[in-house]
């Protein structure tokens, strides 16, 4: 099966779970992405719906994550809301969260490019077309590196921990032809000295040793 079968049919079987978690709230990730190519926004689907292919185990979520041009936020926001009339705005200094009104849940997530590896995001994609739509997500480093950033942050719950390092561990037993040149430059933008530790970590898992967090 190619990268693009896995990652369209990913994204498919994400869909529905998630519809069926989410019932009426729940929003399409097809829809947001129609939305922001209508209107030429440059984007990257992140969280479940766009890494859930590397991971290769798709999941339900209530939500859905894109990291957004800085030139287009304030236009992707307009469009979001737009097609999403029940949905209203939380900005925060790091994602604008696109919330339903009556019952306050997150629909879509607006990732601001503030983060080093946020911005580095737009230079490391894979293009995929599912349903007649093309959108990119992030290469299998850069997808590694995003589980990465969330493992070793201070601001971070523990129990969230866990689920990263249960994604980053299920990326790398999956994918087996990792670039771990490309992986430690993307290590090095979460921290100076990042790239060496990430490396480790994809060593640990093929070992069978345990992460430690």
């Amino acid at each position: 099966m190619t990268v693009q079968d896995v990652h369209a049919r990913s994204l498919s079987k994400a869909t529905v779970l998630s519809g069926f978690h989410h019932m009426e709230h729940a929003v399409s990730p097809y829809e947001v992405i129609a939305a922001l190519n209508e209107a030429g926004v440059s984007f990257v689907l992140v969280g479940a719906y766009g890494l859930g292919g590397w991971i290769g185990k798709p999941r339900a979520t209530e939500d859905v994550d894109v990291i957004v041009a800085a030139k287009h936020l304030k236009k992707a926001i307009k469009v979001l809301l737009a097609a999403f009339p029940h949905l209203e705005v939380d900005d925060l200094p790091v994602v604008t969260r696109l919330r339903d009104r009556a019952s306050k849940a997150v629909a879509i997530d607006v990732m601001k490019p503030n983060q080093q590896l946020f911005r580095a995001a737009f230079k490391h994609t894979r293009a995929i077309t599912s349903e007649g739509q093309t959108y990119r997500i992030p290469s299998l480093e850069m997808a590694l590196a995003m589980k990465f950033a969330p493992m070793v942050s201070l601001y971070r719950r523990d129990l969230d921990k866990y689920q990263d390092a249960h994604d980053f561990g299920h990326m790398v037993l999956a994918n087996p032809d990792i670039d771990l040149e490309k992986l430690a430059e993307l290590g090095d933008l979460v921290y100076p000295g990042g790239g060496q530790e990430i490396v480790e970590k994809v060593g640990q898992v093929r070992a069978g040793e345990t992460l430690k967090l």
